[in-house]
């Protein structure tokens, strides 16, 4: 195991009616102005809105809302945000919802406190160095933004997806109640599984050193999730899977799996950006359909984890059978794992493939995979 620095400043306030004490977590650190965001209006017919606002009237929080946010967060409402953030002295912003929202609200808090554009960022021009403080109150469990410094957003003039990572972003509270997901549409939730596995594998089977402690904490992980994944979809309203749903959604990107790795990247998020920024899939959809297709190309690099990975989480002895079972998985909980099932032509790979080939070289990956390295993936899908 190698060395490593493991710290995330991030209360979780876990559990039933946690939602109705957001404004006294505001008022006991200190804050007397936010920015309420939020997505396109499901908390005022479900209620949580009005539990939001009757928590902060009561703790003489101040409030700004902005609306809006979509399941691929755009750039132009972050801006929006930056824009409201500084014209109105907002302390912190807000953010009740899912990924997204939390992400956008991320964005946001290093934009209002820097003087150039916030996409610097994410292009590496410039580094962060202060926000506000993020507070999060969440309705779907997937990305783990409710307790990591990561966001994604995207630029809709480049059709670039792009993210940003810094511990100053990390929610200084996020509140989880499982009741608030109960809601959460099958397909939706399909997606959250998968994006949460993602989330397991990428270092699993890329990390040139991965202690034998942290696979068994993915592979607990992910059985965790496709078997509450499975109750769900029989039953949303089951709180106990709800619950152990969106706990082990945490643990997946939280900072705990990858202390101790040596090395690793994220190519299937990579090249999954490409596919969100051109065709509005939506992420965890996108993800399923790339990951089979990578997993086949990237097997024999790393043949005894993926050995690993059948046997623990499909008692199967070869690694063939291990991702033909994922991939199997993805289709009965009704996730796409093909480019024709996702919508996207397949006469276009080569656009994806140098969209992805982009964010590749920001992050430092693009010798591994080239633009034809990518078309080859791609292929396989």
């Amino acid at each position: 195991m190698n060395n490593f620095t493991y710290y995330n400043p991030t209360t979780i306030e876990f559990g039933k009616e946690k939602e109705n004490k957001i404004g006294d977590y505001l008022e006991q650190s200190g804050i007397k102005k936010v920015l309420l965001l939020y997505g396109g209006g499901s908390i005022k017919k479900n209620g949580l809105y009005e539990k939001i606002i009757i928590s902060l009237n009561k703790n003489n929080i101040e409030y700004v809302e902005l609306s809006g946010v979509v399941s691929n967060p755009l750039l132009a409402k972050v801006n929006e945000g930056i824009t409201l953030a500084k014209d109105n002295d907002i302390e912190a912003i807000l953010g009740v919802g899912g990924g997204s929202v939390a992400d956008s609200a991320k964005a946001i808090a290093a934009g209002a406190m820097y003087n150039g554009d916030v996409w610097d960022f994410f292009i590496n021009k410039a580094k962060i160095i202060e926000a506000l403080p993020v507070f999060t109150v969440m309705t779907l469990s997937a990305t783990a933004s409710e307790m990591n410094g990561n966001a994604v957003v995207m630029n809709e003039d480049t059709k670039q997806k792009y993210s940003i990572a810094s511990v100053l972003l990390n929610p200084k509270i996020s509140v989880i109640n499982p009741e608030l997901m109960a809601t959460v549409s099958k397909e939706y939730l399909a997606y959250s599984a998968v994006d949460i596995i993602s989330h397991c594998i990428e270092l699993y089977f890329t990390a040139s050193s991965h202690p034998h402690f942290n696979s068994r904490i993915v592979e607990a992980i992910i059985k965790t999730v496709m078997e509450t994944t499975e109750i769900l979809l029989d039953d949303p309203n089951d709180y106990d899977a709800r619950a152990e749903f969106a706990w082990a959604a945490i643990q997946a990107l939280n900072g705990l799996t990858p202390a101790g790795t040596e090395g690793g990247n994220f190519p299937n998020h990579m090249i999954e950006h490409a596919l969100s920024a051109i065709y509005n899939v939506p992420h965890g959809a996108g993800l399923s359909v790339v990951i089979p297709a990578w997993m086949k190309w990237y097997e024999a690099q790393n043949s005894i984890q993926f050995k690993r990975f059948a046997k623990e989480i499909f008692n199967e002895e070869g690694s063939a059978q291990g991702i033909e079972k994922l991939e199997s998985w993805f289709v009965k909980i009704g996730s796409p794992t093909t480019l024709k099932a996702a919508n996207i032509p397949r006469e276009n790979i080569e656009e994806l493939a140098i969209n992805a080939n982009s964010l590749a070289i920001i992050w430092g990956i693009g010798k591994i995979y080239s633009k034809d390295t990518i078309v080859e993936i791609l292929e396989k899908a």
